[in-house]
């Protein structure tokens, strides 16, 4: 019966981690290569010159995103090459993550 139940713990353990190894690679292979021309921590917004947004199906350009934290426009500045997160709620383009590749 312990035989049983270590196996069944063991394989549930496996399963728990390949999902967030699963996570992680997803949200890796949402992020989307820019630059930062100008930050407006104020109103919480940043603009980014960018690449292929592939997760939402958008072209190459600049424009101005609202961060889903303030704190994360505390790891960036004008001028940093950068990877990012960015979703859609509500009719807005929201950064939800941000690291600097520099």
């Amino acid at each position: 019966m312990k035989l049983i139940k270590s196996i069944f713990i063991t394989a549930a353990l496996a399963t728990s981690a390949m999902a967030s190894i699963s996570v992680f690679a997803q949200s890796m292979a949402d992020m989307t290569v820019g630059e930062i021309r100008k930050i407006d921590k104020d109103a919480s917004k940043i603009t980014i010159k960018h690449g292929e947004i592939k997760n939402l199906e958008m072209p190459p350009m600049t424009m101005v995103f609202t961060v889903k934290e303030p704190a994360l426009l505390d790891k960036v500045k004008p001028g940093d090459k950068v990877k990012f997160a960015v979703v859609r709620e509500d009719g807005k383009m929201i950064v939800t993550d941000i690291q600097s590749t520099q």
